[in-house]
């Protein structure tokens, strides 16, 4: 009745606090059990899948110390998903070459190419792991920085009669690249098969891209693996680092320079970034073909084949050459192997010319072993890069090719972005691959590797010249940093494989 309280029974509030108190007791012990449960299979993962062994500890030691949340990072970090998924994605490529063989080099071809002894056994191994063979009767041209490497790039899209693709990490769509962007539309307008690929990353993060411009000008264009929630955060590691562009399947220009602004400056030449690019011509562009080939048949579907995308191979010039594609997928470690084989093939000099300088622990042994043996070893940097996580990175172990007589320049501003090895004066790669563990392990690289005494020897002069206008690092220089540089170049050579 109104105004009389409710009846009570005396046992109900500590019945009902017994339950609470039991319910979250369970919760409890079971949200412990799942935790200690993940950390276990997240550290026994991490020690059996891991290949650094460092990478292994410090995983264990933050899923331990934080087991609640350390198993979830892991997880979401530490997996290297990047390679499944890339293995996957490669799936989804051609079967087959499109429409060319790349390993049939084609009538005008010898079928032996000869060598160097020293040289024959790196040889072997490159074929080895790129299942490619080594074709002679190229032409390779050095251009250097964006002053000749963009108008021969511009001119061969405007002589272009038949065919186009251009495959760039980078590319403007203001200044240089509203050039480019012209340039293709008018190759379309006069009825030239153009595709274009840009890497999603640039895309989705740049407001300067031109992947709008091209599409407003017609441009057939597509973004290499956009990333799908939620993977966006591993799939973003996977980037198409290539640069290429060919030209009706005669003409390739590779290396290291995107369609950037920073290094057209022609009112300023000494301002601009500098790189390397290179022209080629002859056999070796069917293998470069393919490989754009591939990667836009697994971004868009469409297959590239016929005659407007093929050319008979035709003996252009006299150096052997192949191309080195790689990436986080089935060629995982590819460039890795090709670099140590040359190291290990050195017996005179050996030239490395590099933006990014973090190499892993079986790079660094191999510099110091050559330099050990008596091989000159002189290693080519920027003294400013354009990200100071991976300049700390590279300060942080820089003295471990020191100590064993490698030597360090340091090549003072603006930026160079130049990627070039050579060995003995005989042996050269170019393209897109740095000397860090995002393109030895993560990106979609190519390089060219060629085998020519006259183009080693031109390449060596090159950088020979540039060798003396930089200092020289010294391990004394290294040892002096202070106490808190040192503590930040250690800590951002923990986050090596992510920079």
């Amino acid at each position: 009745m109104r105004g009389f309280p409710a009846p009570t029974c005396p046992l109900a509030e500590p019945l009902v606090a017994a339950i609470l108190e039991t319910s979250w007791a369970l919760w409890s012990a079971l949200g412990s059990t799942v935790a200690l449960a993940a950390a276990v299979w997240a550290s026994g993962h991490a020690v059996i899948y891991k290949r650094d062994p460092r990478s292994a500890a410090l995983w264990v030691i933050v899923i331990w110390l934080m087991p609640a949340v350390g198993p979830l990072l892991y997880v979401l970090l530490g997996i290297n998903r990047v390679r499944r998924r890339a293995s996957a994605l490669r799936e989804h490529r051609l079967g087959s070459s499109a429409g060319t063989s790349a390993e049939a080099p084609g009538p005008c071809v010898p079928t032996e190419v000869r060598l160097p002894e020293s040289l024959e056994g790196l040889a072997a191994l490159v074929g080895r792991v790129t299942a490619l063979p080594l074709v002679p009767c190229n032409r390779i041209e050095p251009l250097v920085n964006g002053e000749e490497a963009f108008p021969a790039m511009l001119q061969a899209i405007r002589e272009a009669r038949r065919s186009i693709a251009m495959a760039s990490y980078i590319f403007d769509g203001h200044g240089i690249g509203g050039q480019f962007v012209q340039a293709l539309a008018e190759a379309v307008g006069r009825g030239v098969t153009v595709r274009v690929l840009i890497d999603d990353v640039y895309v989705r993060f740049s407001r300067g891209s031109a992947f709008r411009p091209l599409q407003r000008a017609g441009v057939p264009v597509a973004v290499f693996n956009p990333p799908l929630v939620p993977a966006r955060l591993q799939a973003a590691h996977l980037r198409n680092h290539r640069k290429l562009l060919l030209v009706d399947g005669r003409l390739a220009f590779t290396g290291g320079l995107n369609v950037h602004a920073p290094y057209w400056c022609p009112e300023a030449p000494e301002r601009a970034q500098r790189d390397l690019h290179f022209r080629l011509e002859g056999p070796v562009v069917q293998q470069l073909t393919t490989v754009f080939a591939e990667d836009w048949q697994f971004s868009t579907g469409e297959t590239l084949a016929g005659e407007i995308w093929e050319s008979e191979p035709k003996p252009t010039g006299t150096t052997p050459a192949r191309a080195i594609e790689a990436g986080p997928d089935e060629s995982l470690d590819r460039l890795r192997w090709v670099f140590l084989g040359a190291l290990n093939a050195a017996r005179q000099s050996i030239r490395v010319w590099t933006p990014y300088f973090v190499p892993d622990p079986s790079l660094v042994a191999a510099l110091s072993a050559a330099a050990l043996r008596g091989v000159e070893v002189d290693i080519l940097l920027p003294a400013r890069l354009d990200h100071p996580s991976v300049q700390w990175a590279c300060m942080a172990q820089i003295w471990q090719v020191l100590e064993h007589g490698c030597r360090v320049w340091l090549r003072p501003p603006p930026f160079d972005h130049s990627k070039l090895l050579v060995v003995d004066e005989h042996w050269t790669t170019f393209g897109s691959a740095n000397w860090d563990a995002r393109s030895l392990r993560l990106n979609f690289e190519l390089n060219v590797e060629c085998y020519d005494a006259r183009l080693g020897n031109q390449l060596a002069r090159l950088f020979d010249q540039v060798r003396a206008t930089a200092r020289p690092l010294t391990k004394a220089e290294v040892d002096s940093r202070s106490l808190p540089v040192k503590l930040r170049d250690g800590v951002a050579r923990l986050f090596a494989p992510y920079l």
